[in-house]
């Protein structure tokens, strides 16, 4: 598996004193990855078997194992009742992922702060 570093610089103000930290975060494994990796080849299965006992199409279930596609909470209910992982978890699994993935954008997205005019 590679890691993605991700930098993320924050400027917080504290009393009047301003601060600049570096934070250095491994980017979130997807959670088809980890669907792949820690259950399909850790039980020697199959995309085709897999995907028969979850219920799904062989094309919907590749699309997720290969990071093509977003974990939907309908296929972590499906993971939850076949595999016995917990849809909770899955779900912050796709959630860390998809934060973090916006955050390596953040620097794409030019807007400016919103400043309530006082009357």
């Amino acid at each position: 598996m590679v890691q993605l570093k991700i930098w993320i610089s924050k400027t917080t103000t504290n009393k009047g004193m301003t601060m600049s930290v570096d934070i250095e975060m491994i980017r979130p494994v997807h959670p088809g990855e980890f669907l792949r990796e820690e259950v399909i080849a850790a039980n020697d299965l199959n995309v085709s078997t897999a995907a028969e006992h979850l219920g799904v199409s062989r094309q919907a279930l590749s699309a997720l194992l290969n990071e093509r596609a977003s974990l939907s909470p309908d296929m972590a209910i499906r993971i939850e009742k076949v595999f016995g992982l917990p849809l909770e978890t899955m779900m912050r699994m796709q959630s860390n992922f998809d934060i973090a993935c916006a955050q390596s954008r953040r620097h794409e997205i030019s807007i400016a702060a919103f400043h309530a005019v006082v009357a």
